[in-house]
């Protein structure tokens, strides 16, 4: 394991992180409303509309389209911000789709241009979903799903919706919830050591601390101690050279393959008729259907974290990318019976159990064993009985923080409640 990784993870416990949402139709007015009207479901086109010619870079083909938009107001972190990563939920009818566009901002101003995170579409019989390479300039760049701030100072976020149908269509995209999380700069070393115990509170209720970052450490949950949520187990690698238009087929759909899972936990995902399209003899063709929805056309993947997310929301799902600061965080989750779907990075013998290079993979966090160790749903398995693993809770804490900075879909029906956040609260 480098020395480097662990140390960053050591340190990434006290990371600034804020994650915000927008639910509709109820956030509506806190925005700015430009051609759009809540509905009983959420956000929707309505009033006078303006129009958009898009030619969509994979097809070529050019269609017009009646277009509203939802403007958020600034949404302010009390941190210098490095990186934001939006995620969304919403229904697309075919030919209708969502753009998501982030800038950055600070006190009363923006602090960056407006980029373009996303357009999507639940299907493919319209546009193709799609990220937007080639977003940089002086102050910030865009990879992929992830806004990076680069030469300006910004202590916050701001998102604009753009939904989007065919001139004269009668039926128009519905926009659920849209959100970020804004993450600060990676530590690069441990926190200081306390020099004296921290004086707990006068309620009794713990210790506390108003000069600095260690708001953001987290306690954990006893009761995620020894308990393994259920959540069944899909190998990716059964869908080895599976439609390798999408991403290279199942060695490469780690991310689909994990949400497949969560789906299957709650209950949903995709009816039979839905995914009647993939071959019978197919081990698990909710994974092939999964990967065929989440897929980037400019990315060229399955792995685009917000696309993986919005895919969930097509089910019913509230689900929404984050970072979690530590697995004493995730353990919130588990206790409360929600299984995490994580973002790690680590080679061969950096985390016993995960015995492979990757630069980046998703797996399922379902639980802990009682003295604290990660219990996953590792979906680069042979088959589906080789997916559970037990890891080491530190060397996973090193790959996970040390890969992605601790990111987490969080997936879960609406009537599901998540933990108590944190003070600085990235959920």
């Amino acid at each position: 394991m480098s020395t480097d990784r662990t140390v960053m993870a050591a340190a990434t416990q006290d990371r600034d992180v804020v994650y915000r949402v927008f639910r509709f139709p109820a956030d509506l007015d806190d925005g700015t409303v430009l051609g759009v009207r809540p509905d009983d479901d959420g956000l929707v086109l309505g009033g006078p509309l303006a129009e958009l010619e898009y030619a969509d870079p994979h097809t070529g083909v050019r269609t017009r389209y009646d277009v509203g938009c939802w403007v958020s107001p600034p949404v302010r972190v009390g941190f210098g911000v490095h990186q934001v990563v939006p995620s969304w939920t919403a229904r697309t009818p075919t030919g209708c789709w969502v753009q998501v566009e982030v800038c950055g901002w600070t006190d009363d101003a923006p602090a960056t241009d407006w980029y373009v995170l996303a357009r999507w579409a639940a299907d493919d019989e319209g546009i193709r979903r799609t990220s937007v390479p080639g977003q940089r300039d002086q102050r910030a760049e865009v990879d992929t799903d992830t806004l990076t701030v680069t030469g300006a100072a910004a202590t916050g976020w701001q998102v604009r919706v753009t939904l989007a149908r065919p001139v004269g269509a009668t039926v128009g995209p519905t926009l659920r919830t849209v959100g970020a999380v804004a993450s600060g700069p990676r530590p690069t070393a441990p926190p200081p050591a306390p020099t004296a115990p921290t004086p707990a509170r006068a309620d009794g209720t713990g210790p506390t601390r108003a000069d600095g970052p260690a708001r953001n450490v987290a306690t954990g949950d006893p009761a995620a101690r020894g308990r393994v949520l259920a959540v069944p187990t899909f190998s990716q690698r059964l869908h080895a050279g599976h439609h390798p238009h999408w991403g290279g087929g199942g060695d490469s759909w780690c991310s689909p393959t994990c949400v497949a899972m969560v789906l299957a936990y709650w209950g949903g995902g995709p009816a039979p008729e839905e995914y009647a399209w993939v071959d019978p003899a197919d081990p698990r063709p909710e994974v092939d259907h999964a990967a065929r929805y989440c897929y980037d056309h400019a990315y060229r993947g399955a792995g685009n974290w917000p696309f993986n997310t919005a895919y969930a929301g097509r089910y019913g799902m509230d689900a929404f990318v984050t970072r979690l600061r530590s697995l004493a965080e995730a353990e919130r989750f588990v206790a409360a019976g929600v299984p995490l779907v994580v973002s790690a990075a680590f080679r061969t013998g950096d985390v016993p159990g995960l015995d492979y290079d990757t630069k980046g993979h998703l797996i399922v966090l379902v639980g802990f064993t009682p003295d604290g160790d990660p219990v996953l749903n590792d979906p680069y398995a042979s088959d589906d009985a080789g997916v559970r693993r037990t890891v080491d809770r530190h060397r996973f804490t090193a790959a996970w923080q040390g890969g992605s900075g601790g990111v987490a879909y969080v997936i879960r029906p609406p009537s599901v409640p998540l933990p108590p956040p944190p003070a600085q609260p990235n959920w």
